[in-house]
Parts: structure tokens; sequence; C-alpha cells
């Protein structure tokens, strides 16, 4: 007799073994994939490795668009820009360049596989492991923090707090941690453990108001690590960077060795390297490093709903904030601008240290425009919105239409 003629027979001897059995296979099925000492289920099988394809840049109406943007950058690069460009359409590289150097001292251009730090782009990297996580029951977003983090002093911030950033906690770089020792680096663990111990005052009162913070995000890094039992280097690996073909995408550890990595060096405007700060050993708020190559990678992925789906992908790109009028707004890890006429730009960039780096997707037509810049640049912010421009002089597929407001944020 197989298995399921044993359980047929018990289901036909009574209702009393059928409540018994019930309750004993949803136990076991919440046993087997939320084991508190267990891993995620991470199921690699079901992810399709992004293969890069370039457009056809033959027609007259492509060499227009990269004649016009190769005058752009003329511009651009003159004004201090060094750094690498990518402009994706429909799953497909229109243009890529890179402008400058990757080493100064040591004379290596930028390239195809040297990764630079992507700073606050880190962000929604971190988001989408936590709402994988919440996709697939491992956690849940309205929960307080300390269910996962038990140390954690506030109990009125949760989770999607933490993501919308509406927690109202200081930000880290910016107030400090007082007595830290000279560049020993500072980790998650112990930003946590300095919240634990000292518990600074909030900012205002939780889910009141938004407040860009980089202190949420790397304690939602640790949620990650708390949750699946795993580095949060590890997960992301697992999770995102290797099933996505995203070969020279990492999380950046003062302690490793990179010997064998091509990665850029962080300068200041005045071409000074702008040196590591104990802050460099914090993750999850930045610290990953990547190439527009790989972004592209990641940025498609989701078209394909390779790691959320289309519901979670909406709940991530919902503007949380609307005490103030306007577009603007911050999703779940995203930034966005969210126009009357129903259009909406997702977006996050960063600044850290001379990194700069540009991620607009307009989703709505499948554009991409992604810029990482290794030298310190203000002006870097203004691309996405001048890049789409320019493809939209040429193209009747780009629908976006916005006004002089929009720019980046860091």
């Amino acid at each position: 007799m197989n298995i399921d003629q044993s359980v047929m027979k018990i289901l036909k001897a009574s209702p009393y073994y059928i409540l018994v059995f019930s309750a004993f296979f949803l136990a076991c099925q919440a046993g087997a994939t939320h084991e508190a000492s267990g891993k995620p289920l991470i199921n690699k099988e079901n992810y399709k490795k992004i293969n890069i394809t370039y457009a056809d840049t033959t027609s007259p109406q492509a060499r227009q668009i990269i004649a016009s943007l190769d005058s752009y950058y003329t511009v651009q690069v003159a004004r201090g820009f060094n750094g690498s460009v990518l402009v994706g359409k429909k799953g497909k590289i229109l243009y890529k360049r890179h402008f400058g150097v990757a080493n100064k001292a040591e004379k290596l251009p930028l390239g195809t596989n040297i990764s630079t730090q992507l700073a606050s782009t880190s962000k929604p990297f971190t988001a989408t492991a936590v709402l994988w996580l919440y996709q697939n029951k491992y956690l849940d977003i309205d929960q307080p923090v300390h269910t996962y983090l038990k140390n954690f002093p506030y109990s009125n911030i949760t989770v999607k707090m933490l993501l919308d950033q509406r927690s109202g906690l200081p930000d880290y770089t910016k107030t400090g941690v007082p007595k830290w020792p000279g560049k020993t680096p500072m980790y998650n663990n112990d930003l946590q453990q300095y919240l634990a111990t000292y518990k600074p005052s909030l900012m205002f009162t939780p889910d009141t108001r938004f407040n860009y913070s980089n202190t949420n995000y790397a304690l939602l890094a640790r949620i990650v690590e708390e949750v699946s039992g795993m580095p949060y280097k590890q997960f992301m690996k697992e999770l995102i960077f290797d099933p996505l073909g995203m070969t020279h995408t990492f999380v950046y550890d003062p302690k490793d060795d990179y010997s064998n990595r091509l990665m850029t060096t962080s300068y200041k405007y005045n071409w000074l390297v702008h040196d590591n700060t104990h802050e460099d050993g914090v993750y999850g708020d930045k610290g990953i490093y990547s190439t527009v190559e790989d972004m592209y990678r990641w940025d498609q992925s989701f078209y394909n709903q390779d790691i959320l789906s289309e519901k979670m992908q909406r709940l991530a790109t919902t503007g949380y904030s609307n005490e103030m009028k306007g577009m603007k707004n911050y999703g779940l890890g995203w930034r966005m601008y969210d126009f009357p006429n129903g259009q909406k730009i997702v977006y996050h960039n960063g600044w850290w240290h001379g990194n700069n780096t540009v991620f607009y997707r307009f989703i709505q037509d499948n554009t991409t425009v992604i810029v990482l810049g290794n030298r310190y640049n203000a002006k870097i912010y203004e691309q996405g919105k001048e890049v789409y421009q320019i493809l939209k002089r040429f193209s009747k597929d780009c629908i976006y239409t916005f006004g002089k407001d929009v720019a980046g944020d860091e």
C-alpha cells in the first residue's frame, strides 16, 4: 500500500482522524519552510540568468541617439564626470560607455568588469531581500523590529517603517557613534548594540513622517541575517547575485581580500583619494559593488518576476509618505515620482565618499538609465532625466513627460 492509499484509508475512518491529520500536515509544512535553525529555501531553478544583449544601432534613429548621447557626455566629462554609463531599452543595451579611470595612479581605465561602490543604490537590494522573505512567509514586515532583533529598544517601530524610512531613527552617518576607536571597522551588529545600549532619542514619533536614515537599512540587513541564518553578503549572493549572473557584484567587507577583484578607487572632486572610514564596515544602506551591466541584469529581473512577484513589486513601488503635496515619494526601498497622468518613475541614487550613482527605471516603457561614478560630482543626479529626454527626442516609445522639478536625490 502506498502513502496516498494509507492517507485515504485514515481519512475514510473518522472525522477525528481528519482533524488530527490536517493539524499534523500543517505543522510539518510549517516546519519544512520555517525551521528556526534552517536557511530559507532559495529555489534557484525558478531564476533566469539574465543574458545581456545589444540593440541594433545601425538604424538612422539609433545613430542619432548615440551621437546625441556622446555629445552630451563630452560636456559632462568636461565638467568633471568620471564613470560608467548604460542606457537600456526593452531588455537590450542601447548605449554603454566608460569615461575616465578606475585608478588614476595605476592608469587603469574604467571597463566592463570593474566594480564600483553603489552607495545608497544598495538600498533597493536590501529591501528586495526583506520583501522576498516576506513574500515567502519567513517574516512579517508589519511586526515590530524587536520580533527579529531581540535587543532593539524601540517597541513601536515596525520592519515596514524601516523600509519606508518612517521610523524616526537618527542617521548614524550624521550623528556618529560616540567613542568609536579610530578607523576600526564598525559593523551592523555594533550599530545595533549601540542603539540597544544608548537608545538615542527618536527624531519624531514613528510613522508620522518621512526622514531618510541610513540606520534603517543597516538594521534591515541585520534582520535579513537573523531570519535567514546567513551573513548578509552570503544571502545576497545566493538570492540575487549568482542566480542572475551578476558575477561582478558583491557586498564589501573591509576585512576581506580584494587583491583579485577589479574595483574602482573613490576620488574627491580634486582627484584626492577618499579613504575608508570606520563606517565602511556597515552594509545594507550602502556597501554593494557592481557594474552597469550587472545592474541592468538586476533591472531586467523585475520584469521577469524572478525574485519578487508583481504584487510584491507594487507594494515596493507604492508611496507611503503623503504628508506633503507633490510628486516625490518613497516606497519600500525605492524613491519615485508619481505623475498626475499615472506615469511613475522609480529610482534610487547614491552618494558615499566620492561615489555618486544614478539608477532610473522608467518602468512603463522598459527604459533604464544607469550611471556609476567614482569621482565626486553633484551634477550626476541630473543625468537620469536628461538622458531620457535625449531618448525621447528621437523615439516615440519613450512615453514619459515631466517638468523641471524632476532630478535625483541621493
